[in-house]
């Protein structure tokens, strides 16, 4: 088992943004993570990256697992290069620190820009990029380091159709490469569909959904159908932020 979520609970003041929930995610499997906004899904990424502590619960993970996470806004760095971008972790995490050669870098670099469709642009800065190429970039850096486990947030949010249908591509492509444990916070029906094995539902802090993606689609579960429909009469509230 590559990701094993037990009792995970996180709060805010004094409000349960994830409250007692468990799951898990196997090896060369990826976990769509779905709800409405505020429902605690980018919390739930953090936690497990590590960039953000629970207040109880165990996070358990296949030993020496690398943890990559991917940003709804790509996340990189304006004044470097796509080459130094995807380099970055190798270059200045401290277990990757000297480890490679200058022409050996390279030889990733290159390797990781061919898997997400992207040869010979390293001298391209984010500025010269299109927000999808961007995105892509982004999984080359994610990547870099051969995890184990990738963890996507909003991996489609604000691309076109098309844009979009070639990330979901390259999500299931870079499982496959990597054998690796995903999860994917998502809204996007067409990721949920076509770039994920199972989802999950949260609602106020907790698991209201969990199953494969048919069981999602064609169950009979009130909140799965009131997501999929995008209904606002359901068991979910839809509550003002006014």
């Amino acid at each position: 088992m590559s990701i094993e979520v037990e009792n995970l609970t996180k709060k805010f003041d004094n409000k349960k943004v994830l409250d007692n929930i468990s799951f898990s995610v196997k090896d060369g499997e990826t976990l769509g993570v779905v709800g409405f906004s505020g429902s605690g899904k980018s919390t739930l990424l953090k936690i497990i990256s590590k960039l953000t502590e629970a207040d109880s619960g165990n996070i358990k993970t296949t030993e020496n697992s690398d943890i990559a996470m991917t940003f709804q806004y790509s996340a990189l760095f304006d004044f470097l290069d796509v080459y130094h971008n995807i380099a970055f972790p190798l270059l200045e995490r401290r277990e990757f620190k000297g480890k490679y050669s200058k022409n050996e870098l390279k030889e990733i670099v290159a390797q990781k820009l061919k898997i997400v469709g992207l040869q010979g642009i390293e001298n391209k800065f984010p500025s010269e990029l299109s927000g999808g190429m961007q995105k892509r970039v982004g999984f080359a850096r994610a990547i870099v380091t051969n995890p184990k486990i990738i963890l996507y947030d909003e991996p489609t949010a604000g691309l076109d159709p098309v844009s979009s249908t070639l990330i979901e591509d390259y999500i299931n492509q870079l499982k496959k490469e990597l054998n690796a444990s995903c999860i994917v916070v998502t809204h996007q029906m067409s990721t949920i569909t076509r770039a994920c094995d199972n989802v999950i539902l949260l609602y106020e802090g907790k698991i209201v959904f969990k199953g494969s993606i048919k069981e999602f689609l064609e169950g009979n579960n009130p909140y799965t159908r009131q997501f999929i429909t995008a209904s606002i009469e359901g068991p979910m509230e839809i509550k003002s932020t006014t």
